[in-house]
Protein backbone atom coordinates (compact mmCIF):
# COMPACT_ATOMS: atom_id res chain seq x y z
CA UNK A 1 0.00 0.00 0.00
CA UNK A 2 1.24 3.23 -0.86
CA UNK A 3 2.17 6.08 1.80
CA UNK A 4 0.84 9.55 2.71
CA UNK A 5 2.89 12.27 3.90
CA UNK A 6 1.51 15.40 5.49
CA UNK A 7 2.95 18.70 5.31
CA UNK A 8 3.10 21.80 7.58
CA UNK A 9 4.32 24.35 5.28
CA UNK A 10 6.38 27.62 6.38
CA UNK A 11 7.68 30.11 5.13
CA UNK A 12 11.29 29.04 6.42
CA UNK A 13 10.74 25.66 7.48
CA UNK A 14 8.13 22.69 6.00
CA UNK A 15 7.53 19.94 8.76
CA UNK A 16 6.34 16.93 7.01
CA UNK A 17 5.13 13.32 8.45
CA UNK A 18 4.41 9.97 6.81
CA UNK A 19 2.53 6.79 7.47
CA UNK A 20 3.95 3.43 7.24
CA UNK A 21 3.19 0.74 4.05
CA UNK A 22 -0.07 -0.14 5.59
CA UNK A 23 -1.33 3.54 6.51
CA UNK A 24 -2.41 3.26 10.51
CA UNK A 25 0.50 5.01 11.90
CA UNK A 26 1.42 8.74 11.89
CA UNK A 27 5.56 9.50 12.22
CA UNK A 28 7.69 12.46 11.91
CA UNK A 29 9.89 12.44 8.92
CA UNK A 30 11.50 15.44 8.85
CA UNK A 31 11.96 19.28 8.62
CA UNK A 32 13.36 21.03 5.91
CA UNK A 33 14.01 24.71 4.71
CA UNK A 34 11.22 25.42 2.49
CA UNK A 35 13.67 26.24 -0.35
CA UNK A 36 14.55 23.03 -0.80
CA UNK A 37 11.59 21.65 -0.37
CA UNK A 38 10.70 20.53 -4.26
CA UNK A 39 13.61 18.75 -4.25
CA UNK A 40 13.54 16.85 -1.15
CA UNK A 41 10.22 15.81 -2.48
CA UNK A 42 11.08 14.40 -5.85
CA UNK A 43 13.50 12.72 -4.50
CA UNK A 44 11.61 11.30 -1.61
CA UNK A 45 9.22 9.87 -4.04
CA UNK A 46 11.35 8.35 -6.32
CA UNK A 47 12.89 6.21 -2.79
CA UNK A 48 8.99 5.73 -2.08
CA UNK A 49 5.40 5.23 -3.42
CA UNK A 50 3.39 7.62 -1.62
CA UNK A 51 -0.27 8.18 -3.47
CA UNK A 52 -1.45 11.10 -1.25
CA UNK A 53 -0.24 14.77 0.35
CA UNK A 54 -1.88 16.09 2.96
CA UNK A 55 -1.07 20.14 3.07
CA UNK A 56 -2.64 22.35 5.87
CA UNK A 57 -5.35 24.39 5.32
CA UNK A 58 -5.26 27.34 7.74
CA UNK A 59 -8.12 28.83 8.67
CA UNK A 60 -8.69 31.39 11.67
CA UNK A 61 -11.44 30.50 14.19
CA UNK A 62 -14.77 31.31 12.07
CA UNK A 63 -13.43 29.12 9.04
CA UNK A 64 -12.34 32.00 7.33
CA UNK A 65 -8.65 31.74 5.71
CA UNK A 66 -6.04 33.14 7.76
CA UNK A 67 -3.36 35.58 6.70
CA UNK A 68 -0.88 32.70 5.54
CA UNK A 69 -3.73 30.90 3.42
CA UNK A 70 -2.34 32.91 0.69
CA UNK A 71 0.82 31.12 0.30
CA UNK A 72 0.16 28.36 1.34
CA UNK A 73 -2.67 27.84 -1.05
CA UNK A 74 0.08 29.04 -3.84
CA UNK A 75 2.47 25.51 -2.66
CA UNK A 76 -0.43 23.58 -2.87
CA UNK A 77 -0.95 24.63 -6.74
CA UNK A 78 2.64 24.57 -7.10
CA UNK A 79 2.70 20.88 -6.13
CA UNK A 80 -0.18 20.01 -8.10
CA UNK A 81 1.52 21.07 -11.01
CA UNK A 82 4.94 19.55 -10.71
CA UNK A 83 3.50 15.97 -8.83
CA UNK A 84 0.38 16.01 -10.97
CA UNK A 85 -0.14 11.82 -10.36
CA UNK A 86 -0.19 12.29 -6.68
CA UNK A 87 -3.61 13.88 -4.76
CA UNK A 88 -3.54 16.22 -2.35
CA UNK A 89 -5.81 16.77 0.44
CA UNK A 90 -6.31 19.72 2.05
CA UNK A 91 -6.76 19.63 5.52
CA UNK A 92 -7.72 21.79 8.95
CA UNK A 93 -4.69 22.58 10.76
CA UNK A 94 -5.91 24.84 13.66
CA UNK A 95 -4.52 23.68 16.99
CA UNK A 96 -1.78 21.84 15.53
CA UNK A 97 0.66 24.18 16.48
CA UNK A 98 -0.52 24.62 19.86
CA UNK A 99 -1.19 20.73 20.30
CA UNK A 100 2.31 19.84 19.67
CA UNK A 101 4.10 22.44 21.71
CA UNK A 102 1.82 20.90 24.74
CA UNK A 103 2.57 17.47 23.12
CA UNK A 104 6.56 18.51 23.38
CA UNK A 105 5.70 19.69 27.22
CA UNK A 106 4.02 16.17 28.25
CA UNK A 107 6.56 14.44 26.63
CA UNK A 108 9.25 15.73 29.03
CA UNK A 109 11.06 17.76 26.81
CA UNK A 110 13.29 20.54 28.43
CA UNK A 111 12.50 23.96 27.99
CA UNK A 112 15.59 24.59 25.21
CA UNK A 113 14.27 21.23 23.61
CA UNK A 114 10.86 22.97 23.08
CA UNK A 115 12.19 25.78 21.21
CA UNK A 116 12.96 23.70 18.41
CA UNK A 117 10.56 25.38 16.02
CA UNK A 118 11.98 22.01 13.43
CA UNK A 119 10.76 19.55 16.04
CA UNK A 120 7.57 21.54 16.87
CA UNK A 121 6.63 21.71 12.64
CA UNK A 122 7.57 17.42 12.32
CA UNK A 123 5.01 17.01 15.61
CA UNK A 124 2.64 19.48 13.83
CA UNK A 125 2.50 17.40 10.34
CA UNK A 126 2.61 14.39 11.97
CA UNK A 127 -0.66 15.16 13.77
CA UNK A 128 -2.31 16.45 10.97
CA UNK A 129 -1.36 12.78 9.78
CA UNK A 130 -2.83 10.92 12.70
CA UNK A 131 -5.98 12.83 12.52
CA UNK A 132 -6.63 12.66 8.93
CA UNK A 133 -6.19 8.58 9.67
CA UNK A 134 -8.02 8.82 12.39
CA UNK A 135 -11.35 10.61 10.39
CA UNK A 136 -9.92 7.65 8.00
CA UNK A 137 -10.89 4.66 10.06
CA UNK A 138 -14.14 5.99 11.31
Amino acid sequence: MPRIIAIDYGLKRTGIAVTDELQIIASGLTTVPTETIFDFLKSYFQQENVSKVLIGDPMQMNGEPSESATIIDGFANQFRIVFPNIEVVRVDERFTSKIAFQTMIDSGLSKKQRQNKALLDEISATIMLRDYLSRKMI
